[in-house]
């Protein structure tokens, strides 16, 4: 008998003929007439070349040949049973890695208080950290490379799963002993003031502040421009330069003042996607809900 022509059904009526000894029996037991069991009893004959059992006036007797079957059958037929009953996903003791694909503010907003969160609960867990690329991403995921993108709305494919996050917000941030002070900032002082900002791309010295600004007639003055939130806080740190930077990212205030902007910035939603391979697999949906948690949403599965 050959792997290609086996047929499972035909192995679990073997075992029932086994068990009960009897056609009657096992057609009951596996819900199927007993002319329909009788019949794939032919092709058990067929296939293992025996007669596998000998009718007697008290039922059916095996051969030697289905007595020596019976072992390696009951294994097949509870391995197969194991491989389709969903286990009990056990954080302590998974080991496997998930990669996530994330910007520089996601990296700090998100990923590093998710590794603090993992760390202690899945020490087994390995993390890679993927650079962001929106061109290729769902690419990526399809082939297996990338299990998590940080995405926004604008940019998240519509093939993917989705969950959000957060929605974010930005606030000015000058150094502690700016010659601003501490005090409330309005428009005036605020475009008086020499900016930096964050340009994921390079070079660019606009953003959605300058958009606002125009909307109301007036300019800022951006005089650096960095591909960094980390450098731009390390920057506002040591300089008098000003900087709208998200609420998230101002856990550390030290060295830093954080003032309320004198108009309205648009902000942003951040998303967690991940591809239709991974939306059933118990470790992953552990991974997304903990990633969720420390994000401050609810227990609703992802």
């Amino acid at each position: 008998m050959h792997l290609r022509h086996l047929d499972l059904n035909l192995l679990k009526a073997f075992d029932a003929l086994m068990d009960e000894r009897s056609v009657t029996r096992a057609a009951a037991r596996l819900s199927l007439t007993q002319p329909a069991v009788s019949g794939i009893l032919n092709r058990l004959r067929d296939s293992f070349g025996d007669p596998l059992f000998v009718r007697t006036p008290r039922g059916i007797t095996p051969t030697p040949r289905a007595l020596a079957l019976t072992g390696p059958v009951k294994r097949v037929l509870a391995d197969i049973e194991q491989l389709l009953t969903p286990t009990d996903f056990d954080p302590a003791s998974a080991a496997f890695t998930v990669s996530v694909a994330a910007t520089d503010y996601a990296l700090r907003a998100v990923v590093a208080p998710f590794i603090a969160a993992l760390r202690p609960r899945a020490p087994g867990i390995r993390v890679a950290v993927r650079p962001m690329d929106e061109a290729d991403m769902q690419a990526r995921m399809e082939r297996g490379e990338l299990d998590l993108a940080l995405l926004t709305p604008e940019s998240a494919p519509p093939d993917l799963h989705s969950r959000r996050l957060f929605d974010e917000s930005y606030v000015c941030v000058l150094r502690a002993g700016h010659p601003q002070g501490a005090g409330p900032l309005d428009l005036d002082s605020f475009c008086a003031l020499d900016h930096a900002i964050v340009s994921l791309q390079g070079g660019g010295f606009s953003g959605a502040t300058d958009a606002a600004l125009a909307q109301l007639g007036r300019t800022r003055r951006v005089m650096v421009s960095v591909p960094s939130f980390v450098m731009l806080l390390d920057l506002i740190r040591s300089t008098d330069l000003a900087a709208l930077v998200p609420r998230r990212l101002l856990t550390d205030l030290q060295g830093l003042q954080a003032l309320e902007a004198p108009l309205p910035i648009p902000g942003f939603t951040k998303l967690l996607t991940w591809h239709p391979r991974t939306h059933d697999d118990p470790g992953h949906r552990w991974v997304r809900g903990l990633m969720a948690e420390v994000c401050g949403v609810g227990d609703t599965p992802g």
